[in-house]
């Protein structure tokens, strides 16, 4: 639980938790002020998954994306950030889920740009504003086509 000094900031990301606009956002609150960091990777199904081995090897991606982007995150915050990987494909039920288990101040969702993100098309941006946490809402940068 984040003391009255130090917020604790959700950060939501699969693909995209390791990418510069996600680290320069953690960069950008972490000189605000004392904060703490827990980077969410939502189950990285596409649908609910049936099966116990279906559930694991989607989890194992999921603790992959940790294994990665922890570190880097570590950095850009000045601090040691945890994580987490939901068993929930669905990113909203993975946040809601984060956030009755545990206390957060803030959120910083980070998404892959408009052409490719699922996240995008659901509107979860918009539906993550309405549980009334500030949020910050990070897009990867889009390749540019070669000339």
């Amino acid at each position: 639980m984040a003391s009255s000094s130090t917020a604790h900031v959700l950060v939501v990301a699969d693909r995209t938790a390791a990418t510069p606009a996600l680290l320069d956002a953690i960069r950008e609150r972490a000189s605000r002020g004392p904060a703490r960091f827990h980077l969410l990777v939502p189950n990285p199904a596409e649908h609910a998954e049936l099966t116990d081995a279906a559930r694991r090897k989607d989890v194992t991606a999921g603790e992959q994306v940790l294994a990665l982007a922890l570190p880097l995150i570590d950095a850009a915050a000045g601090s040691h950030a945890d994580g987490s990987v939901s068993l929930r494909h669905d990113p909203m039920d993975a946040i809601e889920d984060a956030l009755r288990n545990d206390q957060f101040d803030e959120i910083i969702l980070s998404t892959l740009p408009h052409s490719v993100s699922r996240w995008l098309h659901l509107d979860l941006p918009h539906r993550v504003a309405h549980l009334g946490l500030p949020l910050t809402t990070v897009t990867a940068q889009e390749r540019t086509p070669a000339a």
